[in-house]
């Protein structure tokens, strides 16, 4: 419940910055700072600040810009942009450094002798340029792993919530192209696939559900769960769009170059509702966002409020289980449109998490 107090009222500053939960006692008269008498709500007895009781988490390290070099035909700078967004926003986000995963996560979802290549610099060149980020420099080992960390804390808080139903993000991840033995299309491990397994195997669930809306397909995940019935994946793409050769989810909905709002959100509807018909205890959701029309590796022309209304689907959808948002693809020319978009993500998730928090604690 936001209040706004009147114009010319002599109010603490704190409540003018922030967002507040009140438990309301009475109303009556209050003097103003000018001397004229207006009405207005007392607040008596308890007052609640959102920030502090409710806030969502978002992982972000430096690294996610500064481990990739600055020639790498990849949009570094896109997660240092976001952030600053997101703190000149002043929604309820709490922006935390993530940890770095350890090995054996990593190993829940990907082959060792792949893994350990990685982990000790010695992949093979033709493994580098199949996932691209080139030329590699080493802080990209320390990127990765707070990449994957930050995606595993993210799941953590949305387990972490109230009733187990919140809200977790990571702003970066949702590497979906990586497969068991090998990392593509920018993506060295696939964090969404490593989440997946350790929500198995150490959360005492049963069933995920992946639910990719990025314009490219997860063909990476898919391929990683093809016969793990545990995993219910789907992909929300373009169908002439990398990657050129898919592989078969649960559920693919293709859709042809120029898709606008109206058809992008009646797949996304049909795949948000085909994954809650598994009967997830989790969800996973790849957000990325390039399937914006100023996307030049999109080529569908969804707009910003058609990605907005997506995202507002997807968190209405799965109230009631956690959920995990991974950052996913952007690559606007200018990069200002991604970054909007993934600004409009994570302001929109907070909303989500404080709205579940604050439904848990205080019932209608």
């Amino acid at each position: 419940f936001r209040i706004v107090p009147n114009k010319g009222c002599l109010m603490p500053l704190e409540w003018l910055r922030q967002p507040a939960l009140f438990r309301l006692a009475s109303t009556g008269r209050h003097n103003c700072g000018h001397g004229n008498v207006a009405r207005h709500l007392i607040v008596r007895a308890e007052f609640f600040n959102v920030r502090r009781a409710a806030s969502m988490r978002v992982y972000h390290h430096p690294l996610y810009t500064a481990g990739l070099d600055p020639t790498a035909r990849f949009p570094r700078e896109r997660y240092d942009l976001v952030r600053a967004g997101l703190e000149r926003s002043g929604a309820a986000i709490d922006i935390r450094t993530p940890p770095q995963a350890e090995r054996a996560a990593l190993l829940a979802a990907h082959e060792e002798g792949y893994v350990d290549r990685f982990l000790e610099g010695e992949l093979h060149p033709n493994e580098r340029r199949r996932i691209g980020l080139t030329p590699w420099i080493p802080q990209i080992k320390d990127r990765t792993l707070a990449l994957v960390g930050g995606s595993l804390a993210a799941m953590e808080d949305a387990f972490a919530a109230v009733d187990g139903c919140g809200v977790g993000a990571n702003m970066a991840g949702g590497t979906h192209h990586a497969a068991y033995a090998h990392g593509a299309g920018y993506c060295i491990f696939n964090d969404l696939a490593v989440c997946a397994r350790i929500a198995l195997t150490q959360k005492r669930v049963h069933k995920v559900a992946i639910v990719d809306l990025d314009v490219h397909q997860g063909d990476g995940t898919a391929a990683i769960f093809n016969e793990d019935k545990r995993v219910f994946t789907v992909s929300v793409h373009c169908a002439s769009n990398f990657p050129f050769r898919k592989e078969k989810g649960d559920l693919d909905i293709a859709l042809p170059k120029g898709t606008g709002d109206g058809p992008y959100l009646e797949a996304c509807n049909t795949a948000v509702l085909a994954a809650l018909e598994a009967q997830p205890q989790v969800v996973l959701f790849q957000a990325g966002v390039d399937a914006l029309a100023e996307d030049g590796l999109g080529h569908l022309t969804v707009t910003r409020e058609g990605m907005h209304r997506r995202n507002l689907l997807v968190f209405e959808a799965t109230r009631g289980l956690p959920l995990v948002v991974f950052m996913g693809g952007g690559y606007s020319k200018p990069i200002s449109h991604t970054v909007d978009a993934f600004v409009d993500l994570f302001v929109a998730a907070s909303e989500e998490h404080v709205m579940r928090e604050q439904q848990k604690q205080f019932p209608p």
